[in-house]
């Protein structure tokens, strides 16, 4: 049995911080579950443009308000507590919070929390705990 709080997260490697969001990472894959969990603050006002090639991921909302858009279509859905969307088709996506937005996220495979986005808005997939290489500048 696996058995975390938020609080053992917070100041660790394991909270991570970028530009427009902050990931605390509850699972990963050295876990050795099958996939990971992060509790992640997406910051007012900021869009972030994601796709993950690699992975797919469910996003539940429980805290805030804003809007996915999927490039493929350009439809835009509102994003508020309860609302669930799943990038099952490995989804180009922009998510623009208006206020913060605190999202349970699930990734399947899992992240070994070392991933970065690369230019592209890519994870890369990452089969051992080490750290991903860094991308290529330009």
């Amino acid at each position: 049995m696996i058995v975390k709080t938020l609080d053992q997260i917070l100041g660790t490697e394991d909270d991570v911080h970028a530009e427009t969001w902050n990931s605390r990472r509850l699972l990963l894959r050295r876990d050795g579950v099958g996939f990971s969990m992060h509790d992640t603050i997406m910051k007012a006002g900021t869009k972030t443009f994601m796709w993950y090639a690699n992975h797919i991921e469910a996003v539940y909302c429980v805290e805030g308000e804003g809007e996915i858009e999927d490039h493929a279509t350009g439809r835009k859905h509102a994003v508020r507590p309860g609302t669930l969307y799943c990038l099952d088709k490995h989804d180009k996506h922009t998510v623009s919070p208006r206020t913060d937005l605190r999202m349970i996220c699930v990734f399947n495979p899992a992240v070994t929390g070392h991933e970065v986005h690369d230019e592209r808005g890519v994870y890369p997939l990452i089969t051992d705990d080490e750290p991903a290489p860094k991308a290529a500048a330009g």
